[in-house]
Order: C-alpha cells, then structure tokens, then sequence
C-alpha cells in the first residue's frame, strides 16, 4: 500500500525562530529553518489518513499543508507540544461525520484524559465545540483501518514512550534511546525520522552524533532528523552530514509503502 508522508513540524517545543531570539537561524530567510513543533501526517492511497501527534501549531499546520481530514490519531506522549492542538480536532471531526479514533500508551492516555477532561468528561452544560476522540491504550500492534502500525519503544530521557513503524517506514521523535526490543521491530526500515536535536548534549534527545550512531545501525536508505533546535541552520547542518542523511523540514513530502492489516 503507498502512503505519503507530509513533515508538519520538525522544530522543539520552542519552534523556530525562538521567541525572543536574535540568532542566525532565528533570523534566517531560509523557510527550512522555520520550524513548528513536531507532528506528521501519513495519507494512505485509499486508506485512512493518520496524524501523529496533535502539536500546539496543528492549526496552521493544517492551514499550510492543506490537512482536511484525519482518520485516526496517534499519540507518541503527552508533552505539551505533542498534544495542545487537540482542540483543532473539532474541526476534523466535521469533516468525518463522527468521533475520530486516538491510540496511545497508558501513561499518555491517562494524561491526555486529566489534561483534557472536558473532551473525556464533557460538561453537562451546552455551549462551544467539544473534539470528540475516541481513546484505545497502545498494548502492542494494532490496526487502523487496513493499515498495520507497530509501536516502537524508545526512551525520552528516562521516560517510556513510543514511536511507530508503519510499513517500511518509522517515526522515532523525541529520543536519547531506544529499548533493546525496538532494534528488532525497525530492521529493515527503509525510511527513518528520527530525533537529532543539536551537537551539544542534551539528556532527553540525541545529539546528532548519537543521531547518526543509530543510523549506522538500522542503515535505512534515507534519514531525516527532527525536533530540531535553532542551533542547526539547515543548509550548512545538510553539508555536514553523510549521504542519505538530511536534516527534516516542515513541508517535506515523501513516499512509503505502509503495512497492511495485522491479521
């Protein structure tokens, strides 16, 4: 099955440019180096169009890349810059005619219902358009409509959270490590998103020395790195870097083929 794969954000919970901020990439006319918060967004030839993430700027996001419909949302964790868009999800749920399917892992599904109440436990009282989600807890592979995802365990700092292969392709965002069992589940990816936030250290994210230690490994024909901060100007971070190795940008578009169906 052939899916797309549209980069919506590739930037940290700050964005780029930084509020506040005067630096080169900041300041850049480059628009590869104007970075919303993290999310994709995987369109599958006649299947169903998956959002991972509901980042804080999924409004605009959807505005930009022409977004009109999701089908089902993933959940990588509940950081606030994963998951403040999901107000926008009434919208969606417009355009779909009904409530729209989200999957998780328990401790995001558990923050997701505390941080919105009012979407799990709605108010009694009428008034203003509610995101009507319907919330499944990850525990191990699942299906979205004809489409097979496997969730991939990673580490956010000491943090338990997940990423997710679909087909020949995995999304690993917001990572200093993966679990030992997750080496297995992304052997043989062809194409790899994965979490490079800049040189210096960082003790929740790699640096993209440690980034490309994983690509080493998993070997997929090409990497973007995302949730990058202002410290890596595109242009000049792409020449650095090996061949089939670039750095995301918000907009990018590529092509995979996504997994049917677990049976």
């Amino acid at each position: 099955m052939k899916a797309r794969v549209t980069v919506l954000g590739s930037g940290t919970s700050h964005g780029v440019p930084m509020i506040g901020c005067s630096c080169a990439v900041c300041r850049s006319a480059d628009p590869r180096d104007r970075r919303t918060r993290p999310s994709i967004y995987v369109a599958v030839e006649d299947g169903p169009s998956i959002l991972i993430d509901t980042s804080t700027d999924l409004r605009m996001q959807a505005l930009t890349q022409r977004v009109t419909r999701v089908d089902a949302i993933l959940f990588t964790h509940s950081h606030a810059d994963h998951i403040m868009g999901m107000d926008e999800v009434r919208r969606f749920n417009a355009v779909k005619g009904g409530p729209i399917p989200a999957y998780a892992d328990a401790r995001t599904a558990g923050d997701l219902r505390r941080t919105f109440s009012y979407v799990f436990d709605p108010p009694s009282e009428k008034g203003g358009g509610i995101p009507q989600v319907s919330l499944t807890t990850i525990n191990g592979r699942f299906n979205v409509e004809s489409i097979g995802v496997e969730p991939v365990p990673i580490f956010h700092g000491s943090r338990p959270i997940l990423g997710f292969r679909l087909g020949s392709f995995a999304y690993l965002t917001d990572c200093n490590r993966l679990a030992d069992e997750a080496w297995q589940i992304v052997e043989g990816v062809d194409t790899l998103i994965l979490d490079a936030l800049r040189h210096r250290p960082h003790p929740t994210h790699f640096t993209v020395a440690e980034a490309l230690e994983v690509v080493e490994r998993i070997k997929p024909r090409q990497t973007y790195f995302t949730h990058i901060c202002h410290d890596l100007p595109h242009a000049a971070t792409n020449q650095s870097l090996p061949a089939g190795v670039e750095l995301a940008y918000d907009g990018l578009v590529f092509d995979i083929d996504a997994a049917p169906q677990w049976k």
